[in-house]
């Protein structure tokens, strides 16, 4: 599983990065039982500090998605139901967008502002 962060965008780095996990988790590129990477070590790596680390896991912890143990670290305990319409609009919405030009922040601020 391979996360990103952009430090550049309004959005806060440990909503990013939660974002990230549900999104593997989602694809099937997480499992049920699967470790994610320690906070420590994440921390490292992505050249953030541990305690957006540790907020972005403590969200996902609260919605159910992993369980965070002494020891073991952050592990994933529900994979979300089986989405295949919704993957198919994400699709043909990610179609439509590049094919008017409109790039993938644009595209994901109207998704977001649909929402509110």
């Amino acid at each position: 599983m391979l996360l990103r962060i952009d430090p550049t965008s309004p959005e806060p780095l440990f909503v990013q990065l939660a974002g990230q996990v549900r999104a593997a988790v989602a694809r099937g590129e997480v499992t049920v039982g699967e470790r994610l990477p320690g906070a420590r070590e994440l921390a490292a790596s992505l050249d953030i500090n541990l305690h957006t680390v540790l907020r972005a896991y403590q969200d996902l912890r609260d919605e159910g998605l992993i369980e965070l143990r002494r020891g073991r670290g952050a592990v994933v305990t529900a994979i979300p139901a089986d989405n295949a319409e919704l993957h198919a609009a994400i699709d043909a919405l990610v179609r439509v967008a590049r094919s008017l030009g409109i790039t993938p922040q644009t595209t994901t601020a109207l998704v977001k502002e649909a929402f509110r």
